[in-house]
């Protein structure tokens, strides 16, 4: 199949446009590289650097490529930009989508793969794990323009037929992560301990996430090219995690033993606990996690052992 992966100059995109190369599918990336970075596209792999706002040259893709499948993962997914700009937040998040979702209605895609959140979609939760029927209240802009898509591709299925399936990711972690305004505690924890500098927690260290390591969730969309048709899941590790116990991973595969982390005030419109149910995804996407919390730590500390042994990051981030 001829995939486009929208974002796949990013974090998780760029494992996702992986894992269907590897398959042997045909992949092209479109990406506008305001977070993504040329250096996560193989050398070979076509690129298009396009915002998905603008339509003209999203039109012109489609017409060129033909692509069966659209993936799409480009957003604007910094929560704070989305707090202060929710215009700016709600053109590229709803706006931007509709253009692709129209363009592959007009192109005969076959299949709309959505990258949703979770999070930032159900708010504060009133039951744990938290399943995909439960209500979604979003508590940020960010929350709202990522869970309007949902409603797209219901009404576009509805009206044109459109086949899609909606991903809601839990905390995404692993190598590639951005500390740079993505709030990947991972990455920060990391880059932060490697440059001894003191680690700060949000809170007393309580606050629950569910996290989940970047290759099962290139996983979850590898199966969701095949299954799940017209569905909206969770996909996440479905444990509970303090961020003191992510800090203690951390610090532990970087043998930093003696670093300790500064507690500070609990940030505003922060939810304090989720944990969410992926039975739906086993049952009809044949799909679990598979890397452990401890084995996604170690393989993500490795990553940015090596990355700062060979100077490739630049800055090490302040705590968002």
């Amino acid at each position: 199949m001829k995939i486009m992966v929208t974002g796949a100059a990013g974090f998780i995109a760029s494992h996702v446009a992986d894992a269907y190369a590897n398959l042997g599918h045909e992949v092209f990336v479109v990406d506008d590289l305001s977070r993504g970075s040329k250096k996560n596209i193989p050398s070979g792999r076509r690129f298009y650097q396009v915002d998905v706002q603008d339509r003209a040259t999203i039109d012109e893709i489609f017409a060129r490529e033909k692509p069966d499948v659209v993936n799409h993962h480009a957003a604007q997914m910094d929560v704070r930009r989305g707090v202060r700009e929710p215009i700016f937040d709600a053109r590229v998040n709803i706006l931007g989508s509709l253009n692709l979702i129209e363009a592959s209605v007009a192109n005969g895609v076959k299949r709309f793969i959505y990258a949703a959140t979770a999070g930032a979609g159900y708010g504060e939760p009133k039951e744990m794990p938290v399943p995909e029927t439960a209500p979604v209240n979003p508590i940020t802009p960010y929350g709202v323009s990522k869970h309007t898509v949902e409603h797209y591709l219901f009404t576009f299925h509805d009206l044109y037929g459109l086949k899609y399936v909606a991903l809601r990711y839990g905390n995404v972690y692993g190598p590639r992560q951005s500390s740079q305004g993505e709030a990947g505690v991972f990455a920060i924890f990391s880059e932060q301990m490697l440059a001894g500098i003191e680690p700060v927690i949000y809170g007393d260290g309580s606050k629950i996430r569910d996290y989940i390591y970047v290759s099962d969730v290139a996983a979850a969309n590898v199966a969701a090219l095949e299954r799940g048709t017209c569905e909206i899941f969770n996909i996440s590790g479905g444990v509970p995690t303090t961020d003191l116990e992510v800090f203690t991973e951390v610090r532990q595969c970087l043998k930093k033993e003696n670093v300790s982390c500064r507690y500070v005030p609990k940030r505003p419109g922060e939810i304090d606990r989720i944990c969410l149910d992926v039975s739906k995804a086993r049952n009809l996407l044949a799909w679990q996690p598979r890397v452990s919390l401890r084995e996604g730590a170690r393989l993500t500390t490795a990553y940015f052992q090596k990355e700062i042994a060979e100077d490739k990051i630049s800055a090490v981030p302040s705590n968002p």
